[in-house]
């Protein structure tokens, strides 16, 4: 069973929050291990596992890269630890904000960032925000994946600020 599946939503790139905590809830109600103190050690141990899995599957949909991650997994479209080639010039771009690093305000820095950031959302900001399992293709799948992998990018210059 997916996350998806467990929390009774449909799958999609970015999740409703509210939507998110009110399920979580409700499954824990059902699921939590302390309402079934009394049980036995095999119903105990089911609790257990189960809201382990709720919990773990909260991280995931309440993180919008772990969710994306997570649905192009589901999709067959990202291996773990897959080493994604970028494009030479999106790579290009890279080295030359990293040169910028070295003599520029980091507040500035990472509002450029922020702004890059922003520039490649809105390139896939209708397949995100309109998600339709049934009717998505594997292109613009792709496209997604893209995303993630130049934001995931972005997000390493970002850290590297910070030591």
């Amino acid at each position: 069973m997916n996350y998806f599946e467990l929390f009774d939503m449909p799958v999609c790139l970015r999740v409703d929050k509210h939507v998110l905590a009110k399920k979580y809830f409700e499954l824990q109600k059902q699921h939590h291990p302390d309402f079934y103190t009394k049980a036995g050690d095999a119903e105990q141990e089911e609790a257990l596992e189960k809201s382990s899995q709720i919990n773990k599957a909260l991280k995931v949909l309440q993180h919008p890269d772990l969710t994306i991650q997570y649905v192009l997994k589901l999709k067959g479209l990202l291996n773990e630890n897959e080493k994604y080639a970028l494009p030479p010039g999106f790579l290009m771009e890279m080295m030359d904000l990293n040169e910028k690093l070295s003599g520029q305000d980091p507040e500035t820095f990472t509002k450029e960032i922020e702004g890059l950031n922003n520039d490649l959302y809105e390139e896939v900001r209708d397949i995100i925000e309109n998600y339709n399992a049934d009717s998505v293709t594997t292109e613009n799948l792709l496209k997604v994946k893209e995303y993630y992998f130049r934001k995931k990018y972005l997000q390493r210059i970002l850290d590297r600020m910070d030591d």
